[in-house]
C-alpha cells in the first residue's frame, strides 16, 4: 500500500501548480451478491428438426412411427429429437396429435435451437455508495483499514432486493456469462436469486489537492478495486466537504 501511495503521490505531484494538502486512506464497504442465474444455449437447427416441426404444423401426426414413414428417417433419432424439443417446450400433444407451442414457433421462424436452461451462480461487487456494480479483480481481503468511508452511512438505505434484473444481466455479462461463438450462442434467460453474502472493505486512497493558480481545492480517490480513480467519490467529497477544506488549508 505504501508503494501505491508513493506512486500516485508521484504522478499527482507531475503538475507543479498542484500542491497535495493532505491524504489519507479508508475502507470502502462492498457487498459480495451471489447471483443465481440461468442460461440456454442457441445453436442454429438442424435439418431434421426443422423437417419434423414443419410436419407437425401441416399434418396430424401422433406417433414416432407415422413421422418415421412420412420423413423415412430411422426412428431412433426422431425419438432423440422429439425428447430434445420436449424438454424444450416446443412440443406438446393437442387432441392426441403433436403441435408446436409458441415457443416452438418462435424458434422454428429463427431457425434457432433453444436447448435446456442451465442453472449458475457468480458473485458480483455491489457498492452503495456507487449504486452499481464494480468491475475489478478480487481485492486483498488481508488489508482491513480501521477507517470506513465517512458517508457510507448515507446509502444504508439500500437492500439487496431492489437491484433491477437489467443491472443483474449487466454484470454477469461484464464477467463473461454470455458468449457467441460460430453457430452457438449462450445467453442469460433468468435471474433466478440474489443473496448478500458478506460486506468487505476496499481500500481507498483520497488525496486533498489545491491547484495554487487557479486557487481551486478539490480530491483525488485511488479505488484499489477497479484500480482507477474513482470519479463518484471525488464528487462526493467535492461536494460535502470543500468548505471546510477551505478553511482548514488555506
Amino acid at each position: 500500500m505504501d508503494e501505491l501511495k508513493r506512486r500516485l503521490t508521484k504522478e499527482l505531484q507531475e503538475d507543479f501548480n498542484v500542491k497535495i494538502m493532505d491524504s489519507l486512506s479508508w475502507g470502502l464497504p462492498v457487498h459480495s451478491i451471489e447471483i443465481s442465474f440461468q442460461t440456454v444455449m442457441r445453436t442454429k437447427m438442424d435439418i431434421l428438426m426443422k423437417m419434423m416441426m414443419i410436419a407437425f404444423q401441416k399434418a396430424e401426426i401422433a406417433t414416432v412411427e407415422e413421422l418415421s414413414d412420412i420423413l423415412l428417417v430411422e426412428q431412433l433419432f426422431i425419438q432423440d429429437l422429439l425428447g430434445k424439443m420436449s424438454r424444450a417446450h416446443m412440443i406438446e400433444k393437442k387432441g392426441g396429435f403433436y403441435a408446436l407451442t409458441t415457443i416452438g414457433v418462435q424458434q422454428l421462424e429463427d431457425g434457432l435451437f433453444e436447448h435446456e436452461p442451465e442453472s449458475g451462480s457468480k458473485d458480483g461487487l455491489y457498492s452503495p455508495c456507487h449504486r452499481s456494480f464494480l468491475n475489478g479483480e478480487r481485492y486483498d481481503s488481508s488489508f482491513e483499514e480501521k477507517e470506513v468511508y465517512r458517508f457510507a452511512n448515507e446509502f444504508d438505505d439500500w437492500d439487496v432486493m431492489s437491484l433491477e434484473d437489467i443491472d443483474l444481466v449487466n454484470v454477469l455479462k461484464m464477467m463473461g456469462v454470455e458468449s457467441s461463438e460460430g453457430n452457438i450462442q449462450i445467453v442469460i434467460s433468468e435471474i433466478i436469486s440474489t443473496t448478500d453474502v458478506q460486506i468487505d472493505a476496499v481500500p481507498c486512497l483520497e488525496f486533498r489537492l489545491y491547484n495554487v493558480v487557479e486557487d481551486v481545492l478539490y480530491a483525488r480517490v485511488w479505488n484499489t478495486l477497479t484500480e482507477h480513480w474513482d470519479a463518484k467519490l471525488e464528487a462526493q467529497l467535492n461536494e460535502k466537504e470543500l468548505k471546510n477544506w477551505r478553511e482548514m488549508y488555506l
